[in-house]
């Protein structure tokens, strides 16, 4: 049984309390990259030899990823009373991943035409040698047809997705499973409540994963300056400054004048979920913030199934990051091995990059398969020329890894906003730091009349009704809200 401290009332119990700086985890998990650097720059065989803390940190948090993706969406469609309102959702999803896909290779191809990085290179693709890493990655990409992310979404067992961590087909598993489950009505109430409650379990053992991410952060950025260095940054530097700043950009006018649209402000966001952003600047990947992102958005006022729907789909079809890279590269290795391209061509390298970009997804060397597939289906650029980029990828992939979880959380907020459940109010004093109340479970956002409803068709729920006493607190606080 609880005990509440005298003059305290339920609801302040339940708020989530300031921590001091010194004590929060990006401060500890920035602190981590910055000793991980030091020790990689003076110590190189020191920094390489971390890397089994790196991996095994960035391995139990991929554990725990398709579970996680799986028991959200599930619960999410399952709990709905209307199941097409879950079709729509996923399809406007999708039409925002194609716009928001073509606006940011449009971004790579307009930067690397203005500033032609490339010229004066005078690369031979004939002699260009391909190290054994490179070239595996080379023949994926070349045997990747368009047309088979279509196929792969559907898995060859229910259990090998998640043995194999393909997100795709998690999600494919996930919907099938949440609508058989919501047709069940009655009958699976009990099974719903099941996958409600392993939900809290997951985000209950993420909590204890994720205070090891200092380690984890550490021992990867250890390895990666101890074994890369910084000697490739000498020759490559201007087309890696490049990449960065077109990124910045990116995110700012694009993805901010999205935000304000939504009256929320970019940088706002950005500081919200500084946590994740240090995980991914120390693991040179998105997937261990994919929780931590869900989790937010939530308790931001995003409804779950948007969340557990629009998230885990945009890590495969919405990466914004991985477009302005392809797109910049691509051209780049055109221009380094004098390959003249018109603006057609470059148009359909777009077009085709829209679905080899989806091919790769999840996939380990996904960002050159998918490169490699693109240049063998335009047939125009010598797919060899990867070897000109191939030794400062690893400087960009940190890069891509933000701008992607970037795109996402924006991507999430605009689709709620697009079904009129999305509670800008409570997003942005949330995003602003300040202490609100936890979600009940059967939250509805109060949407203001004047913007989303008539005169007469109200609201049945207000946000402003949230259930009294401590036991109502509690059942009604959704599994993840919490703070971990």
């Amino acid at each position: 049984m609880e005990h509440i401290t005298a003059g305290a009332s339920p609801a302040d119990k339940n708020m989530p309390r300031k921590t001091r700086w010194y004590r929060q985890l990006y401060f500890w998990v920035l602190t981590a990259i910055l000793v991980g650097i030091l020790l990689g720059w003076l110590a190189p065989t020191a920094g390489i030899a971390m890397e089994p803390i790196g991996t095994t940190f960035v391995n139990a948090m991929k554990m725990l990823i398709g579970p996680i993706v799986f028991l959200t969406i599930v619960g999410g469609i399952a709990s709905v009373a209307d199941l097409k309102k879950v079709g729509m959702t996923g399809l406007k999803a999708l039409t925002y991943f194609q716009i928001g896909t073509i606006c940011a290779m449009v971004f790579g191809l307009v930067a690397i035409n203005v500033f032609r990085l490339g010229d004066g290179v005078n690369a031979d693709a004939s002699s260009i040698k391909t190290s054994e890493s490179a070239a595996k990655l080379i023949d994926a990409g070349q045997h990747q047809e368009w047309w088979q992310f279509i196929t792969h979404i559907i898995p060859n067992s229910i259990a090998g997705p998640f043995v194999e961590g393909d997100i795709l087909q998690i999600i494919f598993i996930a919907v099938v499973f949440g609508i058989a489950l919501n047709a069940m009505g009655k009958v699976g109430a009990p099974v719903l409540d099941g996958v409600q409650r392993l939900t809290g379990v997951m985000f209950k053992i993420l909590g204890f994963i994720m205070k090891a991410a200092p380690l984890g952060a550490f021992g990867a950025m250890a390895f990666a300056v101890g074994k890369y260095g910084v000697s490739s940054l000498t020759s490559m530097g201007g087309l890696i400054a490049l990449f960065y700043g077109t990124s910045i950009l990116f995110v700012i006018v694009v993805l901010g004048s999205i935000m304000a649209m939504l009256r929320l402000n970019i940088f706002t966001m950005i500081r919200h979920l500084k946590e994740e952003y240090m995980l991914i600047l120390g693991t040179s990947t998105a997937e261990p913030a994919l929780p931590g992102l869900m989790r937010k958005l939530e308790y931001a006022g995003v409804k779950k199934e948007t969340v557990g729907l629009v998230v885990p789909t945009g890590y495969s079809f919405n990466l914004d990051g991985a477009a302005i890279y392809l797109s910049l590269a691509a051209l780049y290795i055109a221009q380094a091995t004098n390959t003249e391209l018109t603006i057609g061509q470059q148009l359909g390298l777009l077009a085709v990059m829209l679905l080899t970009s989806k091919g790769a997804a999840g996939v380990a060397g996904g960002g050159f398969i998918a490169l490699t597939a693109t240049l063998t289906t335009l047939g125009t650029i010598p797919a060899a020329g990867i070897m000109l980029i191939f030794g400062i990828d690893k400087f960009m992939s940190e890069c891509r890894a933000l701008v992607n979880f970037t795109g996402n959380a924006v991507a999430t907020l605009v689709i709620a906003r697009w079904d009129r459940t999305l509670d800008t109010d409570r997003v942005r004093r949330v995003f602003a730091g300040e202490t609100v109340e936890p979600m009940p479970v059967d939250y509805t956002p109060a949407i203001p009349m004047e913007e989303e409803t008539e005169p007469d068709e109200a609201p049945k729920h207000s946000a402003a009704v949230v259930p009294s006493g401590p036991a109502a607190s509690a059942d009604r606080r959704p599994a993840y809200s919490k703070s971990l």
